[in-house]
């Protein structure tokens, strides 16, 4: 059962507004399992040049879920996220199952979580990982870091925090801006 927490930024989230994002997100509800209460959490935003964003994170027990999308109307975003969360649960559950079915040690095969997924369901893309690089993560701080990760042209860079001796991520962000991952 997904339980809805619906917010809005620049906007009131009106009767049709909640009913349709309900009813749109409420479709993934056939892959859960009954038993299992997810909350999806919904932030819809207006901006003044009229362009609408919604944002959508449903915080499962082994995965989470989100998805965003921005464009001039608020209805078509809500569903490409509907959309592409779908995608999602179907990749991580067919994933899953493969890693069962080819008896792959992993720290956990199924999700007790998700619904099993039909048979004659596909899912686009099989990930490979075609290359593996180790680092060696030299203790500094986050400007340090952006430094470096701009200095090898990358979008995140990998690194010890000097100070709490935890490992992070800084990234270049869509806005140009920088973040820090910090790690617990």
């Amino acid at each position: 059962m997904i339980k809805f927490n619906i917010r809005g930024e620049n906007v009131e989230v009106t009767d049709a507004i909640r009913a349709y994002v309900e009813g749109k997100i409420g479709k993934l509800n056939k892959y859960f399992n009954d038993g299992h209460e997810v909350t999806a959490y919904v932030n819809l935003k207006v901006y003044t040049e009229k362009r609408a964003k919604v944002e959508v994170t449903i915080p499962a027990k082994n995965v989470t879920l989100r998805a965003e999308d921005t464009s001039q109307d608020m209805y078509a975003s809500i569903d490409f996220v509907e959309e592409k969360l779908e995608r999602q649960i179907r990749k991580y559950k067919t994933r899953t199952n493969r890693k069962v079915r080819e008896n792959v040690p992993t720290y956990k095969a199924t999700s007790d979580e998700f619904a099993p997924l039909a048979q004659t369901e596909e899912v686009e893309g099989e990930i490979k990982i075609v290359r593996t690089k180790h680092v060696s993560l030299k203790p500094m701080d986050a400007e340090e870091a952006v430094l470096q990760m701009d200095m090898l042209g990358h979008d995140f860079y990998v690194f010890t925090d000097a100070d709490t001796n935890g490992t992070n991520v800084v990234y270049r962000r869509a806005d140009g801006r920088f973040g820090v991952i910090e790690t617990e």
